[in-house]
């Protein structure tokens, strides 16, 4: 996967602020009604010893990845990490464009239910669960 096929295929990037910035550009897409969300891994990334993306910045990634589809139903950044759990079930290499499938499990008036795969090609690194709570957008 490189930026000129992702282009091609619908893909469009953007930079979060803050920490999230910290992963770099994300690349989002939609698969019918669902968001996509994925990201070049780099060097920086890496756990040198291993050659493999760092466990953190798959968790940073899930928490992003899922919260992106939260932001999504809301319409807007009124949502902040509850809960988060992740899963490692295999290693992603340094270099790998990564790929969070989010999925609202369930959602109250006060709370998201979310869970999603995170891939590297058609293979799963990690699964995530998480609870989102919602705020009341502030006033401007």
């Amino acid at each position: 996967m490189d930026i000129g096929s992702l282009t091609s295929a619908g893909w469009t990037s953007m930079v979060p602020g803050g920490f999230s910035g910290t992963v770099g550009a994300l690349w989002l897409h939609h698969e019918g009604s669902q968001r996509v969300v994925g990201f070049f891994s780099e060097e920086r990334h890496c756990n040198n010893h291993l050659g493999t993306v760092h466990g953190g910045v798959l968790m940073t990634f899930a928490d992003i990845g899922l919260g992106v589809a939260v932001v999504d139903a809301l319409g807007g950044p009124y949502c902040a990490t509850a809960q988060l759990q992740i899963q490692f079930v295999a290693t992603a290499p340094t270099g790998a464009f990564i790929i969070c499938r989010p999925e609202i499990v369930r959602r109250t008036s006060q709370l998201f239910f979310m869970r999603g795969l995170i891939t590297v090609d058609d293979r799963t690194v990690a699964s995530a669960d998480g609870i989102w709570k919602v705020f009341e957008p502030k006033p401007r």
